[in-house]
Formats: structure tokens, sequence, C-alpha cells
């Protein structure tokens, strides 16, 4: 409810795995934040969504206040031995999107018929069509080309967004999404799912 842009038709999303629960917001954050601050738990917008939500949330005592979140997410992703988030979101700060990966020792390492019988009623027809046009590296220009797609934020919506959350695909330099030399590729369960 703080961080939702009501200006936005599209509802906040939140996915549970049982390998990560991701969160996707539109839009994304105030202009002035950057990824490194997020991942460091140091980002202050300089403006804030929602200003007389967020105020009756920290009356009711259901927020603690302005700027707190990520750096509380951060130390409790640690304290419980888990990795760190990973936060995303594009150029445009269209989209914002939270990984929260699950802590790896209580993974349980499905056998590799129930992975696969797991991803594939996960997939959608969209993402079925990426996975099959994926050969090698490709950017998302060269993939989003393949399957005649003009419309590069319904391309990412509908098509990368959701195969990179099922861990169909993978990012190229994991560590800075935004690169323009960001190039996508099939993992070992995107193989799987179009074997």
């Amino acid at each position: 409810m703080y961080h939702r842009g009501y200006d936005e038709r599209e509802p906040i999303e939140v996915r549970i795995n049982p390998e990560e629960i991701v969160i996707v917001n539109y839009p994304g954050p105030d202009r002035s934040v950057r990824l490194d601050q997020l991942r460091q738990g140091k980002a202050i917008p300089r403006r804030y969504r929602n200003r007389r939500i967020g105020d009756f949330l920290k009356e009711l005592e259901i927020t603690e206040g302005r700027s707190t979140g990520i750096p509380k997410i951060l130390r409790a992703m640690k304290k419980n031995g888990s990795p760190p988030p990973e936060f995303e979101f594009d150029e445009d700060h269209s989209y914002f999107l939270v990984r929260l990966p699950v802590h790896r020792k209580e993974k349980a390492v499905p056998k590799h018929d129930e992975a696969t019988t797991q991803v594939t009623t996960q997939v959608t027809t969209q993402v079925e069509a990426l996975l099959r046009v994926m050969t090698g590296e490709q950017s998302r220009e060269e993939i989003q080309e393949k399957l005649n797609l003009a419309n590069r934020e319904h391309f990412r919506k509908g098509y990368l967004v959701p195969a990179l959350e099922a861990g169909l695909i993978e990012r190229t330099i994991p560590d800075k999404p935004n690169s323009r030399l960001q190039k996508y590729r099939l993992t070992a369960r995107g193989h799987a799912q179009i074997s």
C-alpha cells in the first residue's frame, strides 16, 4: 500500500516458490535511488510516494518510518544466514523487483523429474516461446526480435521477467542487471524445460 503507484494499473505481485520470494512493484523507486545504494542499505529517496498513507501506517505502528525497510531486510537476511536479497529496476524506474532467496541449507533439492514437473506447471506460453528461441547468449533486443515483439515493456513483463523469476534463464552479468552489455542464456532448468 505504501510504495504502490496508484496512477499505474499494474498490481503488486508477490510470488512465493520453494527457492525464493519475489515481489514486483510498479512503478519503481524514485529516480534518485541507485542500485548500489540499495545493496548497501543506504538508499534514501528524495521524494516519497503516498506520504499520507505512510504517516497513517506509522501511527498504527505498522511501519517504522522512512527509509528503514531495506536495511531491515538486509539485517534479517544476514541474521538468518540467507543469501543477500537481489534488487532490480530498469533505466526508466518503471518497476522494482526484490528477490529474497531462501536459506541454502534449508533448501530441499528435488529429484530431476520433480523439478521438471514443477517448472512445467509455472511456465506460460510466452515464456515457453522465449525458451524456444534462445540459443547461446543473446541480448534483450535479439530475443525480442526473434519473437517478433515491438513493445519492450510487454516483452519485459510478459516474457523476460517471468523466465528470470522461474530460473529458466539467467543474466550473463548478474551483478549489473541494467548493463548495456547484458545478455541472457538458458539455465539447466531452462534446457530441461524445452527438451
